[in-house]
């Protein structure tokens, strides 16, 4: 057996000891990183994540690659994100269903509290109620004593259980005291599609979804749930203007990583968030969608984390009045 001289074991072992610390030091990210986007393509959500994706791509030197992970109200895409290895690599950007998933889904495979990193907020989108053009109501106040009359003879959509349009529709319900009856779809895509054909009546959703429609009159619209009126929809009211001032609400963005993520990393993660949500492109491809860049205050991981942790108080009540439940 061959004999190594004592001095060269101890070169060898020292080449060792340096280039193991800078290998395990090599900055983040090495490879491309994954997006989880729990919601089929086309829909807002994804429209969010791929603009937010194109631009950390450019800041982190490594191109994040979405991956639509869609099903169960979002639950399969974020579940895949909660099990990742906890190395930056799998990230998730999902909405205001993070915040609902805890009170509405009573059976899951992972920890929807405490399976996550937070990175980040990313955008509140305003949302918009919108009915089949041919409805028998021309403004709000009219479809309020209309949906009053006619109560389940009149269908709500909604892209499944968990989704935005889905929590928009239960406080639209709750905020006029009628019970309708709900349609849910595999997505925002299907239920749109239906919508513009006249087989649904109302839908309640993000106007990343619905402004391109409502501009293009294929569906009409009757408020948006912001304080004040939208830049992108000008002469669409707010629901307190048209006279439903209990009907009020925005869909947040957040980037998530798993829970164990090292530090620098997910530091890193926001940083190249943060460059995105200064980015001019973005900017002005999100004001054409109604909605803006949050400021960058509130894109930190410790106000992401106050904030969805305040909206799981916030939504737990309503969830549980309406009693729609997620298997």
């Amino acid at each position: 057996m061959l004999r190594l001289p004592r001095r060269a074991v101890l070169a060898a072992a020292a080449l060792i000891g340096f280039a193991a610390p800078a290998a395990a030091q090599a900055p983040f990210p090495t490879r491309p990183i994954s997006m989880i986007i729990p919601f089929a393509a086309g829909g807002p959500t994804d429209t969010v994540g791929r603009l937010v994706a194109q631009v950390m791509g450019n800041d982190l030197g490594q191109a994040v690659v979405v991956e639509n992970v869609g099903g169960a109200g979002g639950t399969l895409g974020a579940q895949r994100v909660a099990q990742a290895r906890p190395d930056g690599y799998t990230i998730l950007l999902h909405h205001i269903g993070m915040a609902t998933t805890p009170t509405l889904y009573r059976r899951l495979a992972y920890d929807a509290v405490n399976g996550f990193e937070t990175v980040g907020l990313v955008t509140e989108v305003p949302m918009t109620l919108i009915g089949r053009r041919d409805l028998p109501a021309t403004n709000l106040r009219e479809l309020v004593a209309l949906v009053q009359r006619e109560k389940d003879k009149l269908n709500l959509a909604n892209a499944g259980v968990g989704a935005a349009s889905h929590l928009c529709g239960l406080l639209f319900m709750t905020a006029v005291q009628t019970q309708m009856t709900t349609v849910p779809y595999r997505g925002t895509g299907p239920a749109m599609n239906d919508m513009v054909a006249g087989t649904v009546d109302l839908m309640c959703d993000q106007t990343t979804n619905t402004t391109e429609q409502i501009r293009a009159g294929t569906v009409r619209a009757y408020a948006t749930t912001t304080p004040q009126r939208i830049a992108a929809l000008p002469d669409v009211p707010t629901a307190a203007e048209a006279g439903l001032p209990n009907f009020e609400v925005s869909v947040w963005h957040g980037l998530y990583a798993p829970r164990g993520t090292p530090a620098p990393i997910v530091e890193r993660l926001n940083r190249a968030l943060l460059v995105a949500l200064r980015d001019e492109n973005l900017g002005r491809r999100f004001a054409e969608l109604g909605t803006a860049p949050v400021p960058q205050e509130r894109a930190s991981p410790q106000v992401h984390r106050e904030f969805w942790q305040q909206d799981i108080a916030k939504w737990r009540p309503l969830i549980q009045a309406a009693g729609q439940y997620a298997d």
